[in-house]
């Protein structure tokens, strides 16, 4: 490979904060309204044009992994208010409802107004290049943006970019993907499609819902059918009248930290969509007219790399819902959702229909701090845990709750004068049962 050298040159510092997060997704939203509230100063970056991440940017149909974080309830509710909604379904909805079918205009405006009235600084279009580190402490980050490259200095710094891009600049070890191979979960481009009769569709919500139609069973008809490696058939009701979300592309043997990787799974996926709207025509009854209305501006990345932390969250301490001493995240449920790796539907190592555990478990925050590196934290998907414990908590729902957990720490922490990993915990689970949680 040839290289070029760039010359040096001085970089502006544009803004100095308590704490700065980086990644607007559900991890980063939590994060940064949470530690706010507590009275930090906050400063949110995210590369795309609006927050929410996968919820609204990547076009997610729905919520699910921890509906009884008191945060997710306030989003679902405001969200459900929004005069913005068709006017006839906006009446008698509640915050449930969201979580089964997400409105991604009104999600969108009601993430601006809580941010805002948070008091979070929001900065869009700005990606993080680079970290300020000092004797293995995180200072502050470097942006890219139309405005050129520029500094954050920050007490804390919180990495809720799902690829842990701050953690890796910074030098955090990690693991990409499954242990064995570094293989990842497939990646998937949401889509919505219109034109649909509800009084006769069908919603299949997950790979194991077998649902027989006068030209077969629907699964079976789209392994078949469908261009391989897209197979499954999930659809989820949306609130816009007639139209239902998408959740059958499928891209294997993506690592979603290459560039060149997310292009082709951009280029694939986008092959795919009307390949399968031509599928859902003809063999699924109320989508006969069914038609593409609206993509994800981006794919969906399930996993890239998981992060060396304090603690590394294991398969069991989800099944057995542990409680943890150190817990910032509470009420956290879901299944071993991994996708299969080499095609469509449930790996062999997942478990959906048949997932058992003993309860709700919790995220502890030793699983969110980085072993030898200070001034950061991890929030969402990349924190510390195994491929297979990564599939239960990948989820927005506990993403989001991990990061209500994280930014009350920072912010406790900053207040403190104190390194993020000797914070006082019991005064960060204090406040966070003052604001709602359940233990």
């Amino acid at each position: 490979m040839k290289f070029y050298h760039e010359k040096s040159k001085d970089i502006p510092i544009i803004a100095e904060v308590d704490i700065l997060v980086a990644g607007a997704g559900p991890a980063g939203i939590g994060a940064a309204i949470t530690a706010a509230r507590t009275g930090a100063k906050v400063m949110l970056i995210e590369k795309g044009a609006y927050p929410g991440g996968i919820a609204t940017m990547g076009m997610m149909s729905h919520w699910s992994g921890a509906t009884q974080c008191p945060l997710m309830n306030e989003i679902a509710e405001r969200t459900m208010k929004s005069a913005a909604l068709p006017i006839e379904t906006n009446t008698g909805l509640t915050p449930f409802d969201c979580f089964w079918g997400i409105p991604h205009e009104c999600l969108k405006q009601t993430l601006f107004e809580m941010l805002k009235q948070s008091g979070v600084t929001l900065q869009l279009h700005t990606m993080a290049v680079g970290v300020i580190s000092d004797n293995n402490k995180v200072k502050g980050v470097i942006t890219e943006s139309k405005s050129g490259r520029e500094v954050i200095m920050a007490q804390a710094v919180i990495d809720s970019t799902g690829d842990g891009d701050i953690a890796a600049f910074a030098g955090v070890p990690y693991l990409l993907g499954r242990e064995e191979d570094n293989a990842c979960q497939p990646a998937t481009l949401m889509f919505r499609i219109g034109g649909v009769d509800y009084s006769r569709a069908v919603f299949p919500p997950s790979f194991e819902t077998l649902i027989d139609l006068p030209k077969g069973e629907i699964q079976a008809l789209g392994r078949v059918h469908l261009p391989s490696p897209a197979g499954h058939v999930l659809l989820y009701k949306n609130y816009l009248p007639g139209e239902v979300t998408v959740n059958m592309t499928n891209v294997t043997g993506i690592d979603g930290t290459d560039v060149r990787d997310l292009t082709r799974a951009e280029m694939i996926c986008r092959e795919q969509m009307e390949k399968i709207v031509l599928f859902l025509r003809e063999y699924v009854p109320g989508y006969e007219k069914c038609y593409l209305t609206a993509s994800g501006d981006m794919v969906g990345i399930r996993e890239t790399r998981h992060f060396k932390g304090l603690y590394t969250l294991t398969p069991e301490d989800i099944v057995e819902a542990t409680v943890f001493d150190d817990w910032i995240a509470t009420r956290n449920f879901f299944n071993f959702d991994i996708h299969n790796i080499k095609g469509a539907g449930l790996d062999s190592n997942g478990e959906q229909k048949h997932f058992k555990a003993k309860g709700e478990y919790t995220i502890p925050y030793r699983a969110c701090v980085p072993e030898k590196i200070d001034g950061l934290l991890l929030s969402g998907r990349n924190i510390s845990g195994t491929h297979k414990a990564h599939s239960n908590y990948r989820v927005m729902g506990i993403c989001l709750n991990i990061g209500v957990g994280v930014g009350t720490a920072a912010a406790v922490a900053v207040k403190s004068k104190c390194e993020l990993r000797n914070v006082d915990i019991t005064k960060v689970q204090q406040i966070l049962l003052k604001n709602g949680t359940e233990i």
